[in-house]
């Protein structure tokens, strides 16, 4: 018994120890990406679930759960999330790679430690506060038993800026090291743990026959407090094997903890200023009637799918490229890695885009069944943006990898200020929440040309060369031709009124994806595209394997 026993811990630390070898800029970008979508699945799932239940049946509850999000995402993005991986992966990096490891632990530590102690004070301070921050900054225009029920959902989720903020930190590390195993896996088990709060805690809690919890929506958010817990604990495995020296103390002296806290300001305040929009889109979209805060924010997840699939995922894979190459004096392998990653997702996020767009409504299908108009609306609205927001991620490393995260910061204060005077205006004059997404494309790509226009300058060499720009308009008209040929196809397909089942929508997306996609592949190669080669060569490779003559 007791060797069977130790035979299963040592395969487990076997398989442990292989999932947490360091992967390749290649490989971690096809397991972020893929790891990305089994997370979006998930999602869509989750808002199928709660669409189904509760748009139609009780839009106050939804639209009450979907408000009280709010505030804890806000000080999470704030206080944590992106900023604290691109200030103190770049930091922690050049420890590791000069071989201080004693100084890299310290400096781990004392992010960990300093981080869980800011966020559980927000996270009390928010519960403290629900009742004013709904009634007046988020959810102004629900009914009263839709702000009762915000302000306790409220106060349970409020403990996830605290939850997240740890497995954010045990994550970067991860990611420092070019382990994305456990890392990708996060985002999933989030969904899984909502995903049991929508199917089982909405049932009751029941413990030893003692009733601890009715039911309701409110079981939702106990669901999501339950995903935040499941991410600690893979989190926790991903560190396996590296070593980490944990200290229960925050070391002030470290010179990486001191870069990493002038570093974090700005990039907190950026992810704050950028944040400020979804408060004022939450505030704005509650007074335009039942139903229409949930459906701008199902169109908003909708098309940060993509954007997460797509920008989020190669710039993570590329980032610690990126802060390797700043080391060097010759800026050129930087411009190289930088020009390669930026090509990559400005060619996969325009197909996506296009076909975002023409077959938006098959999409919103996925959430909704039957479909829902005004999310189908919005969406449409945001395409722009999900193109903006892709290049955004990689653009907004070009600066964060050279340790500056002032630039993008007054970047942001600019972009958001002008998204949010477009959304009152739109918003006045009766646009709806179509108005909300049109200010969101437009401030996303005015934000966009900014820093790419700083990179250039900054460059020392042509980052964005003339073989850039020829690239760039030979995937413009191969757009094109596929933006032609989705039209097409969603006429020769259409959406009816009687596609109630995924069965039947998901069929007809796939078709007019898979052969917008392979329209678009074909322009490529046609167009001499380097980025499509690869997929070529390996196509190739699997239809005329066999008929390559044999070595005599």
């Amino acid at each position: 018994m007791y060797n069977k026993y130790k035979m299963k811990k040592f395969q487990f630390r076997s398989v442990v120890a292989m999932a947490n070898s360091k992967l390749s800029v290649k490989y971690a970008a096809i397991l972020l990406s893929f790891s990305t979508l089994i997370s979006a699945l998930l999602g869509i799932f989750r808002d199928r679930l709660l669409n189904s239940y509760y748009l139609d049946t009780y839009p106050t509850g939804i639209d009450a759960y979907t408000a009280a999000f709010t505030i804890p995402d806000f000080m999470f993005f704030v206080l944590t999330s992106g900023a604290l991986a691109v200030s103190f992966i770049p930091v922690f990096n050049q420890r590791l790679v000069s071989g201080n490891k004693k100084s890299a632990w310290e400096l781990s530590s004392s992010i960990l430690n300093l981080m869980a102690i800011v966020t559980l004070i927000s996270s009390i301070l928010i519960m403290v506060f629900a009742d004013p921050l709904v009634r007046f900054i988020v959810g102004p225009g629900l009914d009263e038993s839709g702000t009762t029920l915000a302000i306790n959902m409220m106060r349970v989720i409020a403990i996830n800026p605290f939850l997240f903020s740890i497995a954010t930190v045990l994550n970067s590390i991860q990611q420092a090291v070019g382990r994305f195993v456990f890392f990708s896996l996060a985002p999933a088990l989030y969904n899984v743990g909502i995903l049991i709060g929508i199917t089982v805690f909405t049932n009751g809690i029941n413990l030893f026959g003692l009733q601890l919890f009715e039911g309701g929506i409110m079981g939702v958010a106990i669901g999501v407090v339950f995903g935040a817990i499941l991410q600690i604990f893979i989190s926790l495995i991903g560190l396996f094997g590296l070593g980490f020296d944990y200290q229960f103390k925050i070391y002030w002296k470290n010179l990486g903890f001191k870069t990493v806290l002038k570093l974090l300001p700005a990039r907190s305040l950026d992810q704050g200023i950028d944040y400020v929009y979804s408060i004022l889109a939450t505030n704005l979209s509650s007074r335009m009637g039942k139903g229409a805060l949930r459906s701008f924010q199902q169109a908003n997840s909708l098309h940060q799918m993509p954007v997460n699939l797509i920008g989020v995922a190669i710039s993570t894979a590329f980032f610690p490229k990126l802060t390797e190459e700043t080391n060097n004096e010759d800026t050129t392998k930087f411009d190289d890695v930088f020009r390669r990653a930026l090509r990559m997702i400005i060619w996969i996020s325009l197909p996506v885009s296009v076909i975002a767009y023409f077959a938006r409504g098959y999409v919103v299908s996925f959430v909704k069944n039957g479909g829902q108009p005004i999310i189908a609306s919005v969406l449409g609205s945001l395409v722009l943006a999900i193109f903006a927001q892709s290049i955004f991620h990689i653009a907004s490393r070009g600066f964060y990898a050279r340790q500056d995260t002032k630039t993008p910061f007054v970047v942001s204060i600019i972009a958001v200020g002008f998204t949010m005077i477009l959304s009152i205006i739109f918003s006045v004059i009766g646009l709806g929440p179509d108005g909300l997404g049109w200010a969101q494309s437009i401030g996303a790509v005015l934000e966009i040309l900014i820093l790419l226009f700083l990179l250039q300058k900054k460059s020392r060499q042509n980052l964005l060369n003339k073989d850039f720009w020829t690239a760039f308009i030979r995937m413009l008209i191969a757009t094109i031709v596929t933006s032609i040929s989705a039209y097409i196809l969603t006429k020769l397909l259409p959406l009816r009124a009687t596609d109630n089942s995924v069965f039947v929508t998901i069929p007809k997306f796939f078709v007019i994806s898979l052969a917008s996609l392979g329209i678009y592949g074909a322009a490529s190669f046609l167009l001499d595209l380097e980025e499509v080669q690869p997929f070529f060569e390996k196509l190739n490779k699997i239809l005329f394997r066999n008929l390559r003559p044999k070595d005599k």
